[in-house]
């Protein structure tokens, strides 16, 4: 076997360890587990290292185990904690588990059929069968509460740092401590890892696998260190909070600015824990850093190695792209391919102001937009002294005293950059008035087959629909309202939407998607959506939604 312990030293990924641990992975394929608890619907970059080090696991021939703690999560661990956590209840608790699993599941692969292939598990279902009586006589008896009382997450609490300690999270040690025994006697698992502030409750299941295991049982323990800046403060958070693994909860485009604005020091030292590159590429690297820091060579390979390891290199080209716009040459066409999310997070901070969608219709001369419309520039005459300097940009084309701005000219329909010189930007956003909307209201079968039932209006429209004046009011002017039970997000912009009647179909390119705030479910269009779709009052009809390829399907029944 190869040495692991060698590799995690020389990466700044060892901190402790069991006596015979090294010894042990050197002699045989070894399981070995690490717990996530399920606080939150998915994990951030504060996971990596646990991540990471479970993927090396496997990479030198062991067999991962990821546990996530559908149990030990209804307590919370106290460990680092001065206070009592807030107990979560079931339903959050779920969806924290499933949310943790989705995100594991990228990184290792639980359904391989190698002889190492890592597993996955949750302790509540042990534990859920579990009774308090059973619990106390068959592990409570193994373990003194001297033992217990003697580790530091205990004592912090118990001497006054914080309220104290509730018996809920003292038992959290034993909890930990078992599931480390059922693995060892159900897998053969003999190693637990974690961050060093586990140790404690790492130790307490090595020694209850020592005394419920047998006479011969023996298992390990392994810790990493807890990553700090080189300033000392806390890794795995920005200025805008925590850093996430999912592009839902933080961008591609953040994530990958995260790393690629690491000091010097942080990203000398963060090379070598977040990626996989060997010792003799990350030395080379480092070299080549020192010799022109400038240029930046280590953050923007450390960004690139990570990007691409928790998203893909598809989505690291599309933040190095968004990253381009601000601090490389870029073109109109690489403003267009941002989504409306990215466009306003690279122009996080910059001026705006809107302008209302009849100002386009004719077309805005450039100096209005400069300074009336938007009070860019702070009078007509330096608006026209900067046109003729060449230097006012609108989407990083240049333009001249006589250019018109239109509705051809927004990004995503709703955004227009202004651009003076190389660093001074403005962007407008395009103000949309509500519209009226109609509305029927409908009943969902267990087959999702919508059925109109009634309105509520006494007010009729040509096409037998009774309009709704001032119930829905979206910026908008194609608006189609579907079932609360499709999709969780109260708005989705640029849809587009099919109908198929009799075998004839209709496309609008471009709608937005709402819900309605009643309790009942409904599905919504105005009168020109209703006629452009081809569609009618009482009629029959099924819905489908790709998400992928952001399109509705109407088909009559």
């Amino acid at each position: 076997m190869k040495n692991l312990v060698e590799e995690l030293k020389w990466r700044g990924l060892y901190h402790d360890s069991m006596p015979g641990t090294e010894e042990q992975l050197l002699k045989e394929v070894t399981a070995a587990y690490i717990g996530f608890d399920p606080t939150a619907d998915s994990l951030h970059i504060g996971s990596m290292v646990q991540i990471i080090l479970l993927v090396h696991l496997k990479n030198f021939g062991h067999q991962p185990v990821a546990l996530v703690g559908g149990a030990t999560g209804m307590i919370g661990d106290p460990s680092g904690k001065s206070d009592e956590r807030n107990l979560l209840n079931e339903e959050t608790l779920a969806k924290n588990v499933a949310g943790i699993k989705s995100v594991l599941s990228r990184f290792l692969d639980f359904n391989s059929k190698e002889p190492n292939a890592p597993i996955m598990v949750n302790n509540y279902d042990w534990m859920k069968e579990f009774s308090f009586i059973d619990f106390a006589r068959e592990v409570g008896k193994r373990i003194t509460v001297n033992y217990m009382m003697a580790k530091d997450s205990v004592k912090k609490r118990i001497n006054g740092e914080g309220e104290g300690m509730s018996f809920t999270e003292f038992t959290y040690q034993l909890i930990q401590g078992y599931d480390f025994y059922h693995l060892y006697k159900n897998n053969n698992c003999l190693l637990q890892m974690g961050g060093s502030d586990q140790w404690g409750n790492i130790t307490t299941g090595t020694e209850l696998v020592r005394r419920m295991g047998g006479e011969n049982a023996k298992a390990f323990a392994l810790t990493t260190p807890l990553i700090t800046k080189a300033d000392g403060s806390k890794f795995g958070k920005s200025e805008g909070g925590n850093v996430w693994l999912d592009a839902d909860k933080t961008s591609v485009y953040k994530f990958y600015q995260f790393w690629v604005n690491a000091t010097d020091a942080d990203a000398e030292k963060y090379i070598k824990i977040f990626t996989f590159l060997d010792k003799e590429t990350i030395d080379a690297l480092i070299e080549e850093h020192k010799a022109a820091p400038h240029l930046r060579v280590l953050q923007k390979k450390l960004a690139e190695e990570i990007t691409i390891f928790v998203h893909s290199k598809e989505e690291l080209e599309k933040a190095i792209q968004a990253s381009n716009i601000l601090f490389g040459n870029s073109t109109a066409e690489d403003l267009k391919q941002l989504d409306e999310a990215t466009f306003l997070e690279v122009f996080e901070g910059v001026p705006q102001a809107e302008i209302v969608e009849s100002d386009l219709k004719k077309g805005l001369d450039i100096v209005t937009v400069l300074n009336d419309k938007t009070g860019f520039l702070k009078s007509n005459g330096e608006a026209r002294r900067a046109l003729m300097e060449n230097s006012i940009s609108v989407n990083r084309g240049k333009v001249a005293e006589n250019f018109r701005l239109t509705a051809s000219d927004l990004i995503n329909n709703k955004f227009v950059l202004l651009q003076r010189g190389k660093k001074n930007y403005f962007v407008v956003s395009l103000k949309r008035k509500p519209v009226k909307a109609l509305s029927i209201r409908t009943k969902v079968d267990p087959s999702r087959k919508l059925v109109s039932t009634s309105s509520n209006s006494n007010k009729a429209s040509k096409i037998g629909i009774k309009a709704l004046r001032n119930e829905f009011k979206y910026e908008s002017n194609d608006i189609v309202l579907l079932p609360k039970s499709w999709k969780k997000d109260n708005l989705i912009e640029h849809y587009k939407v099919i109908s198929k009647i009799y075998g004839e179909k209709q496309v609008l390119n471009s709608c937005t998607i709402s819900y309605s705030s009643t309790k009942r479910d409904s599905a919504s269009m105005p009168k020109r959506t209703l006629r452009k779709l081809g569609l009618r009052k009482n009629d029959n009809v099924k819905f489908s939604v790709n998400s992928l390829k952001k399109e509705i399907t109407i088909e009559l029944v």
